[in-house]
């Protein structure tokens, strides 16, 4: 499995960005799928998953409000879309892939419980 992400950039603090991760094959069905990110010095932390079929989302309490997880499955894409950016947001943000369908909160946010990376694209917004 491929993970393609971009829509990274350069952006004032309250604008807005829309990251796309394409995944590419082997994709089997009932997968989550999650943006993380991270910024220098800091772990990589959660930013956003969504199940197989859309109808469950889990934010981190930071970005809730402000970011929107969504998902195509008929192309296999996940989306992430940023409004009202705040300079602490900046950090390379990484689309991941678990091939589990279990939705458990307590395991969404351990990177290790994901099975493919994408390459990361990077965010900075500029106070």
């Amino acid at each position: 499995v491929q993970l393609q992400a971009s829509g990274g950039g350069l952006v004032q603090a309250g604008g807005s960005l829309r990251l796309s991760c394409a995944a590419s094959g082997g994709i089997y069905s009932n997968n989550v799928m999650g943006w993380f990110r991270q910024a220098p010095g800091k772990e990589r932390e959660l930013v956003a998953s969504i199940s197989w079929r859309g109808g469950a989302t889990f934010y981190a309490d930071s970005v809730k409000g402000r970011f929107t997880i969504s998902r195509d499955n008929a192309k296999n894409t996940v989306y992430l879309q940023m409004n009202s950016l705040k300079p602490e947001d900046t950090a390379v943000y990484y689309c991941a892939l678990r091939s589990s369908h279990s939705f458990a909160k307590s395991s969404l946010r351990v990177p290790d419980e994901y099975d493919y990376w994408g390459q990361g694209t990077q965010v900075t917004v500029s106070s």
